[in-house]
């Protein structure tokens, strides 16, 4: 009768047989792995969880380092993801909910209105209102007659104050943009890894059968051969 618990082959410490891994249920690429770091173990020898991650993440590094030549930061993120089983995707509003400073909402804000229908159709009327102010002098006196040098100093100070604050908020959006593209990244990249590693299970699942279906078909070739002798 086989106790509840094991021995792992690797580090000797002792789990629970359900959360150990048989050596014979891996992929011949992690087996490769933990042979190459120097254990000679039977496929019914069991291993931990936290072992096998660690074999398998060292596979996962050889074969992007193959293909990719030296990792990334982002790379690395992914890796400890798959061995940690921790999600690897941040939260979508987790960025836009960090607290900010007075000038960063200030800046947002300001960006905002400034592209708004509302500045437009308010500047406008200003525009329109001044003009025709000193043009026609209806209520008082010109304070900024024509070619209106005041109306274009106003202008300018205005456009040279907005450039720098639609900036800021641009800045701080391409952040937010760089993080989600990283984001993506990180989560393409996993899902890749995953299913890569779906396949090589299957394949190894496919070629198991196939030894079955081999052996059954040798073992009725066999029955049937012992008794076409018992009747001769």
């Amino acid at each position: 009768m086989h106790s509840d618990t094991g021995a792992c082959a690797v580090c000797g410490k002792t789990f629970p047989r359900a959360s150990m891994r048989s050596v014979g249920d891996l992929t011949p690429s992690i087996r490769a792995v933990i042979v190459a770091e120097g254990h000679q173990l039977e496929p019914d020898a069991l291993i931990c969880r936290t072992d096998a991650a660690r074999f398998r993440r060292r596979h996962l590094e050889e074969l992007l380092q193959s293909e990719r030549g030296a990792l990334t930061r982002l790379d690395k993120v992914v890796l400890d993801s798959l061995q940690s089983g921790l999600p690897v995707a941040q939260e979508v509003g987790a960025s836009e909910d960090e607290p900010r400073s007075f000038g960063e909402k200030a800046a947002d804000a300001l960006a905002r209105f400034g592209g708004s229908w509302a500045f437009i159709i308010g500047f406008a009327v200003v525009l329109v209102g001044w003009m025709a102010l000193n043009v026609t002098g209806l209520m008082f006196r010109a304070f900024d007659p024509y070619p209106f040098i005041l109306l274009n100093l106003v202008l300018s100070s205005l456009a040279a104050l907005q450039a720098p604050i639609i900036m800021m908020s641009q800045r701080r959006q391409e952040e937010k943009d760089r993080q989600r593209s990283e984001n993506d990244y990180k989560v393409n990249l996993k899902a890749e890894l995953e299913i890569r590693h779906l396949h090589d299970k299957i394949d190894l699942h496919l070629a198991r059968q196939w030894e079955r279906l081999a052996t059954i078909q040798r073992l009725q070739v066999e029955l049937l051969e012992d008794g076409r002798d018992s009747r001769g």
